[in-house]
């Protein structure tokens, strides 16, 4: 039975993880899809004879139609479907076996399936009762990260506040070595930064990183099907390595790491309470020194240390590390507004205009902004730090506005213009603003319709009163018809004669 059609960048994750010999079961929990859908995606790419790495100059939408070619009209199976529960409870019953109920539902339905495709049907819908895993720690398989319920403080030199530290732990599954260090939070940009450092640190890639539920890495925290982060699974795919989140409320998936917490509390925590740090810097230093001793420290059951069963048993297994270190990036899900803008943090970024109203990501660095819609990169700017102003490519814009097909700036003039003689002054106000006139539109637009609502004599007035207090928006100008500010005149500063007195200096004074 097909499973869901997954996006482009979930296969092209599946492929990549399945030539690496992750079970398809391993590759949907990482991924945060179906098993079914994983398996089916496989088999496709199978039997298309695509594989991974994939060939060079081959596009999404090659790949696409190769995977998912146009479904053929097929004979429906007709054959009755049985009462798997029924059947499920009946198995229960001494003696009862799947060869008996087999029997008996052809006895019903002489027409119904054979005895292996009954089995076969049956075991699939066992299957999805109640799916168990069994965790083993193979060397260079598995690192399990997460950070200690207890934090530590740093002094702020100049102000003597204590600011709190988190404390990030990383653990390898069948060595027990261990990375510790202290970060400010357990923001995403410093759960991403504290992964890379552990992968330097153990100098290689193990084939699976199993992570708690943390907000900043795990979307979506669901006991079947969690959903990684988009930047998490980035970073996981620039490492070549599979995100596995714990299951909620199972502490067994990482009792690994929860040991090693345990370890870092008593032995890195517990031993630098009574120090003081003035920096984070200075905490990590002091960090870095008991995370070695505690590699070195021989355990009385295995008799040999963690870093000498590291290097014994996980260096070799371990992926060789990329060239490069990942570069943090946030991605974001962005909707392409009416005037071809996507909004970051408060600026405008342009994309092409026959994208509006699609949904688009937008791969956000500290110093570029990139839009990309369906896995194609479609936009790439400067990011920038101004506040509600718009970066815009000219490329991007329409020869005639695609959602103002009939909107330009002299039909807004127009209309303006047989309402008074302030509302044209108004709009003519707003276009010159923008570094381009579409960008002014929605605003012009949404102020005109407002003479539906209040009617034309309230709108010149409500446009007179935004010109004389700066008001250069739809909301400020639906704010004064709304509060009936319109039929007020805006105070003005009371003249009189100018004041004389012995500690008042005068105009003459400065000549």
């Amino acid at each position: 039975m097909p499973g869901a059609r997954l996006p482009m960048r979930k296969i092209h994750d599946v492929l990549r993880l399945s030539a690496a010999g992750m079970s398809k079961r391993k590759i949907a929990t990482s991924l945060g899809v179906s098993a079914t859908a994983a398996g089916d995606c496989i088999r496709r790419a199978r039997r298309a004879g695509v594989g991974w790495p994939l060939p060079e100059g081959l596009a999404e939408e090659a790949l696409e139609r190769r995977l998912y070619p146009p479904p053929t009209i097929a004979a429906k199976d007709c054959r009755p479907r049985p009462n798997w529960a029924a059947i499920h409870r009946e198995l229960r019953r001494p003696g009862v076996t799947l060869q008996l109920l087999w029997e008996e539902h052809r006895a019903t339905h002489p027409d119904g399936y054979g005895y292996s495709r009954f089995c076969e049907l049956y075991r699939a819908w066992e299957a999805r009762l109640s799916p168990t895993m069994r965790q083993t720690h193979v060397a260079g398989e598995r690192l399990f990260v997460d950070y200690a319920g207890t934090t530590l403080d740093v002094i702020d030199a100049s102000t003597g506040e204590a600011m709190t530290a988190q404390l990030f732990v990383a653990v390898l599954g069948a060595s027990n070595y261990t990375y510790a260090e202290a970060t400010w939070t357990q923001g995403l940009a410093d759960w991403i930064g504290s992964h890379t450092r552990t992968f330097a640190f153990i100098g290689g890639v193990t084939a699976m990183v199993v992570s708690d539920n943390l907000k900043s890495g795990i979307a979506k925290a669901c006991f079947y099907e969690p959903a990684v982060n988009r930047t998490y699974a980035e970073m996981a795919a620039h490492y070549d390595t599979a995100i596995v989140p714990a299951r909620p409320y199972k502490p067994r998936d990482k009792a690994k790491v929860e040991v090693a917490v345990q370890v870092a509390t008593r032995f890195i925590i517990a031993k630098l309470r009574n120090r003081r740090f003035f920096s984070l810097a200075e905490l990590n230093a002091a960090i870095a020194e008991l995370v070695a001793q505690l590699n070195e420290r021989v355990s009385r059951h295995l008799g040999a240390s963690r870093r000498a069963l590291f290097e014994e048993l996980e260096q070799a297994a371990l992926k060789p590390l990329p060239t490069e270190p990942y570069v943090f990036a946030e991605w974001k899900e962005c909707r392409v507004g009416l005037d071809y803008h996507v909004e970051i943090e408060k600026h405008y970024y342009s994309a092409p205009h026959h994208l509006l109203r699609e949904k688009v990501w937008a791969r956000i660095t500290a110093r570029t902004v990139e839009v990309f819609h369906r896995g194609k990169r479609v936009a790439a700017h400067v990011r920038s730090s101004a506040n509600r102003k718009h970066t815009t490519v000219r490329e991007h814009m329409p020869s005639s506005h695609r959602r103002y097909a009939d909107w330009t700036p002299e039909r807004l003039r127009r209309q303006a213009g047989e309402i008074g003689r302030h509302a044209p002054a108004l709009v003519e106000i707003i276009l010159q603003e923008r570094a381009h006139p579409e960008q002014g539109f929605r605003a012009c637009v949404g102020i005109l319709r407002l003479a539906k609502t209040y009617g034309r004599e309230r709108l010149e007035a409500a446009c007179r009163r935004a010109i004389e207090i700066g008001a250069r928006s739809y909301s400020s100008v639906n704010s004064i018809l709304k509060n009936s500010l319109d039929r007020r005149r805006p105070a003005m500063p009371a003249d009189g004669p100018s004041i004389t007195h012995d500690n008042i200096r005068g105009p003459t004074y400065f000549h």
